[in-house]
């Protein structure tokens, strides 16, 4: 990793935990031993957001897993920018496959999101990735470079934003992609920016892996010239979310 970019590990919760399990967790998290140079953020419930906030530890940020693209009005079950900053959570993950793929998201309504989080000081976790049969018909670089460009014609300052690049069939399938197909794609990710956005900005962007990340596979992962760290998902619930975040000491 280039010294310009901070490793940066994100833990999502996801649809996971009631305020005992996350409280034990959250201990859990603030005796942890961390590398000092690595940003932690923790994603958690919506309901949780204000919970997590003020039991978690100041060296661990807290991000929304999701928002709106509108500060308020009548949108009923959704939460915005304005609130998520409210409740002092700093980050929120954008366009994850779930999102995309069971709750049919949009490139374009992504795209959106990420505007109005940025443009109300949200930091942005921005998520890209390709599904099985997409990678098995050869067509993984089209399909990451759609989805980054309708993020990238939404960002203009990508000193808040982080790209996620997660494969959709190594999430919660124990399917990891190799740390040299990971490679691959960050690569050609971090090439794509430069020719499409700056040089400057390919050099600073943290682009991280996410896909059955665990305390295993994270060192070898963490290893790569082009992967800046991590979105965990099942393992963020676990000690060995510690492991992860210390992959690059």
């Amino acid at each position: 990793v280039s010294s310009r970019r901070k490793f940066f590990v994100g833990g999502n919760w996801k649809l996971n935990g009631d305020k005992k399990s996350l409280g034990e967790l959250i201990s859990t998290l603030n005796g942890g031993k961390i590398n000092d140079q690595t940003e932690v953020v923790c994603g958690a419930p919506s309901i949780y957001l204000d919970f997590a906030r003020q039991k978690l530890d100041a060296k661990y940020a807290v991000s929304a897993q999701n928002c709106y693209k509108v500060a308020k009005g009548a949108f009923t079950g959704e939460i915005s920018p304005a609130m998520i900053k409210d409740v002092g959570v700093t980050w929120v993950i954008l366009g994850h496959s779930e999102r995309r793929h069971v709750f049919g998201e949009s490139d374009e309504l992504i795209g959106q999101k990420v505007a109005h989080a940025l443009e109300e000081g949200i930091g942005v976790i921005a998520c890209i990735g390709e599904k099985l049969d997409e990678r098995e018909a050869g067509i993984t670089e089209k399909v990451v470079f759609e989805q980054t460009k309708a993020i990238a014609n939404n960002v203009k300052d990508w000193s808040k934003v982080v790209l996620a690049y997660e494969p959709v069939w190594a999430i919660g399938t124990g399917k990891t992609a190799t740390p040299q197909q990971a490679q691959e794609v960050h690569e050609k990710l971090r090439a794509w920016l430069k020719t499409n956005v700056s040089e400057d900005v390919a050099k600073s962007t943290r682009i991280i892996y996410g896909g059955s990340v665990t305390g295993g596979t994270c060192k070898e992962l963490a290893s790569q010239g082009d992967i800046d760290g991590f979105l965990v998902g099942g393992a963020s619930l676990k000690a060995e979310f510690i492991d992860i975040i210390n992959a690059k000491n």
